[in-house]
């Protein structure tokens, strides 16, 4: 059975798609949740709308994505925490700090689920901080970190 898609479905598609499931997939599951409707020629010109909405949507994100860039690669992101004498830090800078730093310091709000650390920030100097606002766009974020 060809149905056209509401909304994103895992391991099956994204809205508009038109995708050719079981009849009790179709029945039992995708359209009575409103996740699919059935495929039909006013339908199919009405998905091919979604998705032209979806790709315009996709490519303003990605371009808001990498003005960020443009405007975070260069900046240093200072962050004061608590030290011992030799550099290492009483806990840790977590990625609310990071997400939090950024705000004040350049303005940008930033969501810390964008940010990955590789491992924990527990010493004092240069760390990167990888930023991912957008599936298609990737770049550092240098977050030095000094002792208060």
């Amino acid at each position: 059975m060809k149905v056209i898609l509401r909304e994103d479905v895992d391991g099956l598609g994204r809205k508009g798609d038109i995708c050719d499931v079981t009849l009790g997939y179709a029945r039992n599951f995708l359209l009575p949740k409103g996740k699919a409707m059935k495929s039909s020629e006013g339908a199919e010109a009405q998905a091919e709308s979604m998705r032209r909405a979806r790709a315009l949507r996709n490519a303003a994100d990605r371009s808001d994505a990498e003005e960020l860039a443009t405007k975070l690669v260069p900046m240093v992101i200072t962050i004061g925490a608590r030290s011992s004498e030799e550099g290492s830090l009483f806990g840790s800078v977590s990625l609310n700090d990071v997400a939090d730093a950024i705000s004040e310091q350049s303005g940008i709000e930033l969501d810390r689920r964008v940010l990955t650390i590789e491992e924990p920030i527990k010493a004092v100097g240069t760390h990167y901080v990888m930023a991912a606002p957008h599936p298609e766009v990737q770049f550092p974020v240098t977050v030095e970190v000094v002792s208060v």
